[in-house]
């Protein structure tokens, strides 16, 4: 399947067969099916309240022959990220997670003056703001103009666009072509998986070197992790899925590490096939072989999910029934994309959850999507003393914890439902 052939498939699954977004094989096996749901970022305004909200399907397939795990595309990417809630710099831990990644790639690929780096999805400028202490030239490219202007601000050159093969190739007119090309949690939000693949490769420098970081399937399924599969999120990779899109488009991955962000991912390293002077190492048949041995490959390994997840539901919804028999109040902590497949999957709105904090200006004074939880600053916990805080993005539960402790000072105690329901 060539990079222009993929257009035919994609408009075979626009016309009826729903087919796989890289290999093009009928999708008919189901993962999970999480109803309808509406866009996660998309907050409400008080003067939205009363209008129609648009709910998409939320189901998940996996494809039978490439075993990619994938949801049906249903809004455009401009309809989805022009104009994004999601500014990295609220979360401490990721800035500080991009600061040790800055650092070790200089040192790896010993970047300096003379060097180029570019980031795909740059977000606020939470990563690349560490390269210019070093000064290491660098580009962000960022479609959506909001967050893109807060990255100017930090002095972070920025162009504003959609990434893929024909702008690959205007970026490499314009800017030259990076020898560090950098995609943290992009590939899960490109609805034309192919098209930004032959991008990355079109843009990259002759010796050049790709990392990328994105939920691992693997520590999804294992995490009970339901709750990052939204509308902005169109596929989800095993290792050995991604392998196999990175060869078909003349990329090799020589080194795969993986890290404990967002709940389990992997960085991947990879460079051009011919590029000899990076030999594949350990890992990367290392991990390939584990999946292959844990079913990864056959179809049989992803059955079941589904039910698994209809328990957490229940268990969620039978302590939150409880405690308000109780008398007791609940409030949730944090407003992220995953807090809102959670809420909407599981019908929890202000019958359950009085209001929920967020950190992020830009949604408090809004409501969540579908399900119109008021969104305030966090200082409103303390005032609200609630019996239980539900900390809806669980992955940065310590660091939550850790900020919101003083909850404690009343008895108060901290709810996550996933993995699993815990109380702490």
């Amino acid at each position: 399947m060539t990079h222009a052939s993929h257009e035919v498939d994609t408009a075979e699954a626009s016309t009826g067969r729903l087919g796989c977004r890289f290999c093009g094989s009928p999708l008919e096996t189901t993962f999970v099916d999480l109803g309808m749901s509406p866009l996660c970022q998309t907050h409400i305004t008080s003067g939205q309240l009363g209008e129609m909200e648009p709910f998409y399907p939320l189901h998940a397939y996996v494809c039978q022959r490439c075993f990619l795990v994938q949801l049906q595309g249903f809004v455009s990417s401009q309809a989805l990220f022009e104009e994004y809630a999601y500014f990295s710099s609220y979360s401490t831990t990721w800035v500080e997670h991009a600061r040790r990644y800055a650092k070790m790639a200089i040192d790896r690929f010993s970047l300096g003056r003379s060097s180029r780096v570019m980031e795909i999805a740059s977000n606020d400028g939470y990563l690349l703001q560490h390269f210019l202490p070093a000064g290491v030239p660098v580009l962000g490219i960022e479609p959506a103009a909001n967050v893109a202007e807060a990255a100017v601000a930090k002095g972070i050159p920025t162009t504003t666009r959609f990434f893929g093969f024909e702008t690959a190739g205007e970026i490499a007119s314009e800017h030259g072509r990076p020898d560090l090309l950098i995609g943290n949690n992009v590939l899960a939000h490109v609805p034309d998986l192919n098209d930004f693949v032959a991008g990355m490769k079109r843009l990259l420098a002759p010796r050049g070197v790709i990392t990328m970081e994105f939920p691992h399937l693997v520590r999804l399924m294992a995490g009970n992790q339901f709750d990052t599969i939204y509308h902005e999120h169109f596929s989800y990779f095993s290792f050995g899925t991604v392998e196999k899109v990175f060869a078909h488009h003349g990329l090799a991955i020589f080194d795969v590490e993986e890290l404990d962000t967002h709940g389990g991912s992997l960085r991947i390293y990879a460079c051009h096939t011919d590029a000899a002077e990076r030999p594949i190492g350990a890992r990367v048949p290392a991990l390939r072989q584990r999946e292959i041995d844990d079913g990864f490959t056959t179809l049989a390994r992803y059955r079941g999910f589904d039910e698994q997840v209809q328990a957490t539901k229940r268990n969620l919804l039978a302590f939150l029934i409880e405690a308000k028999r109780d008398g007791r109040k609940v409030v949730g902590y944090g407003a992220p994309g995953k807090g809102n497949t959670l809420l909407n999957y599981c019908g929890i709105r202000t019958d359950f959850l009085d209001f929920t904090v967020d950190a992020n200006p830009y949604k408090q004074g809004k409501f969540t999507p579908g399900t119109h939880i008021p969104i305030h600053g966090p200082e409103r916990i303390r005032e609200a003393r609630p019996d239980f805080v539900l900390i809806l993005p669980w992955n940065l539960k310590d660091e939550i914890s850790r900020s919101a402790a003083y909850v404690r000072e009343w008895g108060g105690r901290f709810v996550v439902a996933i993995p699993e329901l815990a109380v702490f």
